[in-house]
């Protein structure tokens, strides 16, 4: 993959880690990848940050925010903090291996 377009932020201040759990590697079966990104990033920097970090090629990106909910610490009321969720479809034939570190 040829990187001629110019990329104004770090990648990793987009992407902040793979999210992976039993219903995203599901969602491996359909070309499909999650991640926890940054609340303020956008589905075009996403789109350009997994292209570049991963070498592929991106459909579409689809992003949520998780709202955080309210729990008790010590006895005191508190709240998580909302946290922003990207799907990732990737073209076909693409893939990205999340278990090749373990």
């Amino acid at each position: 993959m040829t990187t001629n377009t110019k990329v104004n932020f770090n990648l990793y201040d987009v992407i902040r880690f793979p999210l992976v759990t039993e219903k995203t590697t599901r969602l491996s079966e359909s070309n499909q990848v999650a991640f926890i990104v940054s609340r303020a990033s956008t589905k075009t920097q996403i789109k350009q940050a997994v292209e570049l970090a991963y070498d592929v090629k991106v459909e579409a990106v689809n992003t949520l925010v998780q709202k955080g909910k309210v729990k008790r610490f010590r006895g005191r009321l508190g709240q998580r903090i909302d946290v922003k969720k990207a799907f990732v479809r990737l073209a076909k034939g693409q893939t990205i291996d999340m278990a090749s570190g373990v």
